[in-house]
């Protein structure tokens, strides 16, 4: 990331940064930038779009909520962890482990803004017809980051790691509300967004009505 024609990353997200209540974790991960490393470049997306999950006994829509299966281990390791896991036997969603080691607590990365390598990441996603369609949800995310099973507990904290996580500017203003496309828990509002982001997804959730609460940083 040294060409200086581009933009650059903040500093790398300290292990610390990811320890309180996951509502709070999660939300402050807007902003951050996700950069993935791999032999035909770089790509960095910052992050518009997030989901938090608990391991707490009070989410069960988490994968951790039947404690650390083979499955949902990573998810009670050190925070920082890279959890991928593949869903509906189509795609790869990226979480970040997040909280005291042993809570099961991960935050899904649902979309961003590709911000450095966007020619590479529309390679990658050659369907891609807007900024929204380019990493705008789980799939399109992982898709244009490159991010898959090979990247199962990647420490993203780590300066020489493949995929890491820096800090950024955050939004002016989030939003909160449900969480998308999931039958149980539907009440806690865990996902949060950069007001007015084109990235952002559409409201999926049982034909349950939007909650939305919205606040300046």
């Amino acid at each position: 990331m040294s060409d200086q024609s581009r933009p650059e990353p903040g500093p790398l997200v300290r292990e610390q940064d990811l320890l309180g209540p996951i509502d709070v974790v999660a939300r402050s991960l807007l902003g951050c930038w996700v950069v993935t490393e791999r032999p035909e470049g770089a790509v960095a997306l910052r992050l518009t779009e997030v989901e938090a999950y608990s391991g707490s006994g009070v989410d069960p829509a988490a994968h951790s909520h039947r404690g650390p299966t083979p499955r949902a281990a990573i998810m009670f390791g050190p925070p920082g962890r890279l959890y991928v896991y593949f869903s509906y036997g189509v795609h790869w969603c990226a979480n970040v482990v997040v909280g005291p080691e042993g809570d099961g607590e991960a935050v899904l990365l649902r979309a961003g803004e590709v911000v450095v390598g966007e020619e590479l990441a529309r390679s990658r996603r050659p369907a891609a017809r807007s900024p929204r369609d380019l990493a705008g949800g789980p799939a399109r995310l992982t898709q244009a980051l490159a991010i898959g099973r090979d990247d199962l507990d990647t420490d993203l904290l780590a300066p020489a790691s493949p995929v890491r996580l820096h800090r950024g500017p955050p939004p002016v203003a989030v939003s909160a509300g449900p969480r998308v496309g999931i039958s149980v828990a539907t009440d806690l509002p865990w996902r949060f967004w950069e007001t007015g982001a084109p990235s952002v997804s559409a409201f999926r959730a049982g034909g349950k009505p939007r909650r939305r609460t919205t606040a300046a940083d």
